[in-house]
């Protein structure tokens, strides 16, 4: 572990006037959803893999991991169905170590964020790259729980939180804007809250 504490941050969203998206409504808890069972997970055998568009493809241990540069980020969670909690305190990795890291192509636009579940989830490289996202470990000062995602979850403030994908097992940087698992089944590619991004319209 670090030794020094982490950088702490408030996602830019927490500042807005319209801090509730419209058609959302206040939750007092993080609730916990996903399309299916949780998966079982070996830490010692799991491991975090970085492809496609990159100068340096990447593969770390879990070890490896929770040691790089630490963030942390109070940000609020919007979730497609309506519900939406606030002032949640993550802590892990910046998006932007991983982009130092790996060293994106020139012609990377989206990355895929893949779950050890199988899950995917497409992200637009800008909102990826959001000083607020994060691959978190922790939430809230613990470390995460297996329904929230041990022992990575990607999240990204700016969109809804389908997007923050759990029990990340590794991302792939792309030219072309593909559908992930919800994607595929009618929501919209990019899910911006603000703008009511839910659904597919083309």
């Amino acid at each position: 572990m670090k030794d020094s504490e982490p950088e702490i941050i408030r996602s830019p969203h927490t500042f807005r006037e319209d801090r509730i998206p419209p058609g959302q409504r206040p939750a007092e808890t993080l609730r916990v959803l996903h399309y299916n069972n949780i998966p079982s997970i070996n830490i010692s055998n799991w491991s975090f893999k970085i492809t496609g568009l990159v100068r340096n493809e990447v593969e770390m241990s879990y070890e490896e991991f929770i040691n790089l540069p630490r963030l942390r980020v109070i940000s609020d969670a919007h979730c497609v169905t309506g519900w939406s909690a606030f002032d949640l305190e993550w802590e892990g990795v910046s998006t932007r170590t991983i982009q130092e890291l790996s060293k994106p192509l020139p012609q990377a636009r989206y990355v895929m964020v893949h779950s050890s579940d199988g899950y995917t989830t497409n992200i637009p490289l800008p909102h990826f790259f959001s000083p607020d996202s994060l691959f978190a470990i922790k939430l809230n000062g613990e470390v995460l729980s297996v329904e929230h995602g041990f022992p990575v979850r990607l999240v990204v403030p700016g969109l809804y939180f389908w997007k923050s994908a759990k029990w990340v097992a590794g991302i792939e940087f792309m030219k072309d804007n593909k559908p992930g698992y919800w994607e595929r089944r009618g929501y919209n590619m990019r899910g911006d809250p603000w703008k009511e991004e839910r659904y597919r319209t083309d």
